[in-house]
Order: structure tokens, then C-alpha cells, then sequence
């Protein structure tokens, strides 16, 4: 049987959303990252995470997936939100793409390089992008430190290039979600509070929680993480890990209980996307990503509150 998404497609009319794709009795919705469809074309990898029953996708913007630098990107961005529509598919955007800005070093420039021209003009595109998509939140993070550049100094530029995203933000009207990265210069949630007092409690400076990195080195038990943020959640991403040691494993292979992470979430009121992050998997991303949405809705049900009290 073809699902409503793929139906919509071939005849040419956009569905009207399905409540039931994609979400379960906690209300969750759960999305998938095209970053760990990388070995696919952005139609094709939409098509599939549609037809799996996936609520909506976290669109990185790199190369092969809306390119933000590519010539025509006002007619390509148009395309995508008449494919996102006609698949019944909510987005958010996401900015980790690792060599779209330069093709030697990862990530680079980021906000705390010599020149970050480079990085505040992909996120000004980001936001723009995000907000022709009708985007639920941008995601970014803080970058990993250069050697060469003092802490006091990068945390003046993170700071200072934060500002203009943020103002650039508000003027879409497109939520912001500041990523806490282990390892890079924001890597946890009190980082994540400094940097966002600093700025003012800006009201559209909201978080992206990675569940993943909550157990690699949140102090506290993940659903404490996910209740301490609540107020500001845009966006989550989600995927297992083990303490200490950031590496996304599928669901399974680590160390997170998820039903009570669910129940957090669904606790707290959060309506966003819950989109799996599994970079490193598109060897084989139909299949994980068949598997993952099979997981979290056995989860999401044990996460029920009749489930909870057995």
C-alpha cells in the first residue's frame, strides 16, 4: 500500500495533514535528519522518511540538500516547501553541515574564528531559508575553540555573532534553537543559560536538546535535562549514547532509558519535532530509519501514563 505522502505526489495534490503521522498518544512528533540520508537525493529522502510515518524531517542545509550557496536558491527553497507540504511534513533547519563552508577543515569558519564572515552569512541564509520553509526553529551551535584564539576571546565572539543571528531571527519571526555541542565552546546546558543571559534572555533564544548528549555529560538524568529546559525547547534531537564518549548510536545501542525521556517530554507540553540524529548512518538509512521510528513508538507507547504506573 502507498502511503498518503507518496499518493499526494504522483497526483499531484498536497494531502491534508494526517494527526495520526508520526505521533503517538504522548502527542510527540517524530522527525528524522536528512543528515543521516546524506547517500540520497533530498526529494528521495524526503519520500522515505514520509512514507515511514515520520512527522517531519531536520533539514541540514549542505551540498546535496539545499545547498544555500548554489545559484537559483529562491526557486530551489520554493521547490522544497512545495515538497515538504505535499508529503505533509513539518521542518526545522539545521546548520551542522561539516565541509560546506570549506572544503580542508570541519566546520569552519565558525563565530569564533579570525573571520567569521563566512559562518554569519550561511546563518543569515539559514534564517531566510527557514522562514520560506515555514520552519519550526534554525539550530546552531557555538563551534569547537581554534587553538590560537583565547577563551575570553572566543566567548566575545560567540557572543557578539550570536547577537546578529539572533536580531536576524526575530525580524523572520523564526525561533532560534542554540545547540549545546560536547566538546565546543557551549557544550552543555549551563553554557547554554550563560550565553543566553548574556544576551539578554532574548525571547526567541530557545535550545535544541540533543537527548544524546544529555547522557554523554549532563550531570543530572536525562528526563531531569529535558524538564530543567523546558520553558525554551524549539527543537530536540534524538539518538543513544553512553557517558562520556559523544558518539550517536541507534536506539539500543546505548545507555538511555527513553520511555521516561518520552514522558518528559510529553509532560512538558512540547509540540515540536523529536527528529532522530544519526549522522554517520546513511550506509544503510532506510533501514535505520525504519527501525528508529519502530523503536520510539514502542517507547512513546510504554510512555503512556497508564504504561508508566504498571
Amino acid at each position: 500500500m502507498t502511503a498518503p505522502g507518496r499518493r499526494a505526489v504522483e497526483s499531484g495534490v498536497p494531502p491534508a495533514p494526517d494527526p495520526t503521522a508520526g505521533s503517538r498518544p504522548t502527542g510527540l512528533r517524530f522527525g528524522y535528519g536528512t543528515n543521516g540520508f546524506a547517500n540520497h537525493r533530498l526529494d528521495d529522502a524526503l519520500a522515505v522518511i514520509a512514507d515511514l510515518g515520520y512527522a517531519g524531517v531536520a533539514l541540514t542545509l549542505d551540498h546535496d540538500h539545499l545547498d544555500p550557496f548554489a545559484p537559483g536558491l529562491a526557486r530551489r527553497v520554493a521547490a522544497v516547501a512545495r515538497r515538504l507540504s505535499a508529503l505533509g511534513l513539518g521542518v526545522v533547519v539545521e546548520t551542522g553541515a561539516r565541509y560546506l563552508l570549506d572544503p580542508w577543515h570541519k566546520h569552519a569558519p565558525t563565530l569564533l574564528h579570525d573571520d567569521p564572515a563566512r559562518r554569519v552569512e550561511f546563518l543569515h541564509r539559514a534564517v531566510r531559508i527557514g522562514a520560506d520553509l515555514g520552519a519550526e526553529a534554525v539550530s546552531c551551535w557555538a563551534g569547537v575553540r581554534p587553538d590560537q584564539v583565547p577563551p575570553a576571546i572566543a566567548w566575545d565572539r560567540l557572543v557578539a555573532g550570536c547577537a546578529v543571528v539572533v536580531d536576524a531571527a526575530e525580524a523572520a519571526g523564526v525561533p532560534l534553537g542554540f545547540e549545546p555541542e560536547p566538546g565546543m565552546l557551549v557544550e552543555d546546558i549551563a553554557g547554554w543559560r550563560r550565553l543566553r543571559a548574556v544576551l539578554g534572555d532574548p525571547a526567541g533564544f530557545g535550545i535544541t536538546l540533543d537527548i544524546g548528549h544529555c547522557r554523554c555529560l549532563e550531570p543530572r538524568p536525562v528526563p531531569e535535562c529535558v524538564r530543567e529546559v523546558a520553558a525554551h525547547l524549539v527543537n530536540v534531537q534524538i539518538d543513544d549514547m553512553r557517558r562520556g564518549v559523544h558518539e550517536h548510536l541507534e536506539f539500543g545501542a546505548g545507555e538511555i532509558d527513553f520511555p521516561p525521556v518520552l514522558a518528559a517530554l510529553a509532560d512538558a507540553g512540547y509540540r515540536g519535532l523529536v527528529a532522530v540524529e544519526l549522522p554517520r548512518h546513511s550506509h544503510a538509512a532506510p533501514t535505520i530509519a525504519a527501525r528508529s521510528i519502530d523503536f520510539l513508538r514502542h517507547a512513546a507507547k510504554e510512555a503512556e501514563p497508564g504504561e508508566r504506573h504498571r
